[in-house]
């Protein structure tokens, strides 16, 4: 199994101490990347893949651990968007 596998593997169990740079790591594979243009609003970031479906989510500070509803958010996406399976 390969690290990306294990980080999604990981994601897909909800753990309290999934960090933000795992989480960009997670989005980097199915092709999302940060959108920098536009009005900035602090801890909120957006991410755009390919096809232009975009996430929103907040940045956890002052920490590094992302927020268990964010979590639930990312998981929700990439199930209605194909991009992992449901089980």
């Amino acid at each position: 199994m390969a690290k990306i596998d294990k980080l999604i593997a990981r994601l897909l169990v909800k753990p309290a101490d999934f960090t933000w740079n795992e989480l960009l790591k997670v989005l980097n594979h199915f092709g999302y990347k940060e959108m920098t243009t536009g009005k900035t609003s602090g801890s909120r970031r957006k991410f755009v893949d390919e096809n232009n479906f975009i996430i929103n989510i907040h940045k956890p500070h002052p920490g590094n651990v992302v927020k268990h509803y964010v979590i639930n958010q990312i998981i929700q996406h990439l199930k209605e968007k194909m991009k992992i399976k449901d089980e």
